[in-house]
Formats: structure tokens, C-alpha cells, sequence
């Protein structure tokens, strides 16, 4: 039988990344049931409980996120909200447009705007990196969908790109305000849907233009609401590998033995030092599943409509699964097959046939090249500082939000 709990919700706001695997530790399951403000909830962890839970004849996107969450993330009506052949017919335009040399241009852009900023990094003399690369993914991202923006409105959508992410789990005023900002985005994402519809689309054959005119399953145009936040959906994502990008400075900084071999080693070193960060490092701590239909698993009834949450950051320090798991190793991905059941920072299963997140190689491309920039000479030092990751806190983010100064 399942363990079950009482209600839980200030015990996950007094531990955050570490409540669910906490519990089943203490617990000796991999599930558990308790509630979370006030709604009755499945806790799960490890490779086995991915497999179920991006099971799609199990398990939905339905009503599995608050909408204190969901309207700065997601919002309703995206791809992760549908299900069956609406979910792959719109999952379909990420893919198409998310191919390995459309993401590698977006790694050589992302390049070239982090290189243009340097010079007035340096007239700062001191920087938050975490706002500045957050600046920099967005004016990136951007010029990749084909929307250039002047330097006034990049600054905006850099800080409404910022407070989605920043303020996803968050309740009250501070969420108020972020999904006011959100919404200031998607009328700016829409009105340039709308130019893009006008003129029947770009001669470039744009991200933007793409999701201009693309057609539901009825040979329908999205609606501009929902196009706009679909767009979002491609943009969102890339700022918020600043996230990643900040600990991969960490971890530079924890670790500077790999900083030779991230700055003058192979692509492989590269990639075995973004996974590391992916896995050791916390994005978000869970994703939120209702089930579809009864199924029976670990000797209990999983009843349609009830309420699901997968562990990610659990089942990346799973040390059934990672040798080490509280050690920053990269090694451990050298020759590494790809587990779509066991690293799941931005969630498990199959990119093609499940919810899997489908910029996961994205991340990975625009990591590797942050990482690369970071370890070269560039005349910035990491003063000392706090960099502590409080894991209370969702999202999690250093401290000091990594400091640089020039030397």
C-alpha cells in the first residue's frame, strides 16, 4: 500500500527541492500520498516512477499545474495543456523548428550577443551575471525567431522573461505583478503574429513566421491568444537556461580544474560538463501529471482526475542511479547512453511521443557554448562571494547571483 501523509505544504515551502525525496526516504517508497494546499497529491520518485508517469495512457497535463504557475509558464491553451493527437499535431511545430542546425545557429548567435556585450560589462567593471546573460539569451532568442527587438524593448522582455520564471512558484502580489508583465509579452508576441499573418509570413522562413501560420488539426490558424502563446513558449525557454548558465559559472568557479578542459578540450568535454550541471545542479524541482485513466501500480488504484507530482530533482540524486549523486562529477558522462528515465531536469520519456521537454537539446547547445565563453580569457574575475543555493528556494539561483568584476 501507499504511504500517505498528512498535509504537507509547509513542509514543502520549509524544504523545496529536497521534500519529496526526503520523504521517501523516510518512508522506504518510491510513492506517497499526501496533500498540498489543500488538494490531495501523489508524490513520486526514480527511474520506474518516470516510466509511469510519461506513460500517456496514464497520465496527462490537465489540471496539473496551478494557475499561479501556469499563466506564467505554459499558460492555457499551449502544447503541454493538450493531450493525444492535439498534443503531437502542436508539438510538431517545436520540432520542426527546433532541428540540430536550427539550434546550433541559436548557439552561434547566442555567442555573437554575449561577445557584443562584453565592452560594456567591462565600463560597469561589475556585473550580475545572472541578470546580464538573461539580457543577452533574450536578445538572442529573439534575432533566432526573427523578432529584432531595439535595446529599450529588449530590456523589457528580459525582465517579463525573468519574472516568469522567477516568480513561477510563487502566490500573492509578487505573482499578481508577474502575470500583469506576462501579459504586456504576449500582446507584443501577438501584434507581431499578426504582421507576420499580413505579409503571409517571412522570407526567411522565421520561428516566428512559422508559428504565424501554423494550423491546428481542423487546417485551422491558432487563434492569436494561443499563437502568441505558443511563441512565448519557444522564447521563454532559452532565457531561462540562464539559469543553468549561472551554475555552470559555479561550477567553474567550485571546480576550476575543468575550466582548461571546458575552454581548450573536445566537444565531449563540453557536453560531459552540461550534463553535470543539468543533473547536479537544481531547475525545477517537479512536474505536475493528472491521470487519465485507472491504473493499478505499487499495489494501489491511481483513480482518473487525481493529482500527480514526479520528482526531478529526487530522481537526479537518485543514488540508485548516480554513484555520488551529491558530488559535481563529470566523468560520469563520458561514453554515457542517454536514460530518458533517469536525467530528468526538464522532465523524462520520449521527446517524440510524450511530454518530454523538446528544447532539451537546445539547453544543452547553449550551455555548452556558455561554458566555453566563461572559461576563456575575457578579463573578469569571480570576487569572493556568496554562492550558496538556498534549496528552499523554487527556483533556486546562487546567492550573489554570481558577481564579476574586472580585474
Amino acid at each position: 500500500m501507499i504511504p500517505r501523509l498528512g498535509n504537507s505544504t509547509l513542509a514543502l515551502w520549509k524544504e523545496g527541492y529536497t521534500f519529496v525525496s526526503a520523504r521517501c526516504d523516510e518512508l522506504g517508497a518510491d510513492v506517497f500520498r499526501t496533500r498540498l494546499l489543500l488538494r490531495p497529491v501523489y508524490c513520486m520518485r526514480g527511474a520506474e516512477a518516470v516510466s509511469v508517469f510519461y506513460d500517456e495512457e496514464r497520465f496527462g497535463r490537465a489540471g496539473s499545474v496551478p494557475h499561479s504557475a501556469q499563466h506564467l509558464l505554459q499558460d492555457e491553451g499551449s502544447v503541454q495543456s493538450l493531450t493525444g493527437a492535439a498534443h503531437h499535431g502542436r508539438k510538431a511545430l517545436f520540432l520542426t523548428q527546433l532541428t540540430d542546425a536550427s539550434v546550433k545557429r541559436l548557439a552561434e548567435i547566442f555567442a555573437e550577443e554575449w561577445r557584443a556585450a562584453l565592452p560594456g560589462w567591462a565600463r560597469q567593471r561589475r556585473i550580475v551575471l545572472d541578470d546580464e546573460v538573461r539580457l543577452v539569451l533574450t536578445k538572442a532568442a529573439c534575432r533566432w525567431a526573427g523578432l529584432p527587438l531595439d535595446e529599450a524593448t529588449a530590456g523589457r522582455r528580459s525582465a517579463e522573461f525573468g519574472l516568469m520564471v522567477d516568480e513561477s512558484a510563487s502566490f500573492g502580489p509578487s505573482n499578481w505583478y508577474a502575470r500583469r508583465r506576462r501579459q504586456e509579452t504576449e500582446r507584443w508576441a501577438a501584434q507581431a503574429l499578426r504582421e507576420l499573418r499580413s505579409a503571409g509570413g517571412a522570407p526567411d522562413r522565421s520561428v516566428a513566421a512559422a508559428v504565424a501560420l501554423h494550423r491546428d488539426e481542423d487546417g485551422e490558424l491558432l487563434p492569436d491568444a494561443v499563437a502568441a502563446v505558443e511563441l512565448l513558449n519557444f522564447l521563454r525557454p532559452i532565457v531561462a537556461v540562464g539559469r543553468f548558465i549561472t551554475f555552470a559559472a559555479v561550477a567553474l568557479a567550485q571546480h576550476p580544474e575543468w575550466r582548461a578542459q571546458v575552454a581548450e578540450g573536445s566537444e565531449d568535454d563540453r557536453l560531459a560538463f552540461a550534463q553535470e550541471v543539468r543533473r547536479y545542479f537544481p531547475f525545477f524541482p517537479f512536474v505536475g501529471g493528472t491521470v487519465r485513466k485507472p491504473f493499478d501500480w505499487e499495489g494501489h488504484r491511481f483513480e482518473e482526475g487525481e493529482w500527480a507530482l514526479l520528482d526531478l530533482y529526487g530522481t537526479n540524486h537518485d543514488p540508485r542511479l548516480w554513484e555520488n549523486p551529491e558530488s559535481f562529477d563529470p566523468e560520469r558522462f563520458r561514453g554515457w547512453t542517454p536514460d530518458a528515465q533517469s536525467l530528468v531536469p526538464q522532465g523524462g520519456g520520449d521527446v517524440h511521443r510524450g511530454h518530454r521537454c523538446p528544447g532539451e537539446s537546445t539547453t544543452l547547445e547553449l550551455l555548452k557554448a556558455a561554458a566555453h565563453l566563461l572559461a576563456e580569457p575575457s578579463g573578469f574575475s569571480l570576487p569572493a562571494q556568496d554562492l550558496t543555493v538556498d534549496l528552499a528556494h523554487i527556483p533556486a539561483v546562487p546567492r550573489s547571483r554570481v558577481i564579476l568584476t574586472t580585474r
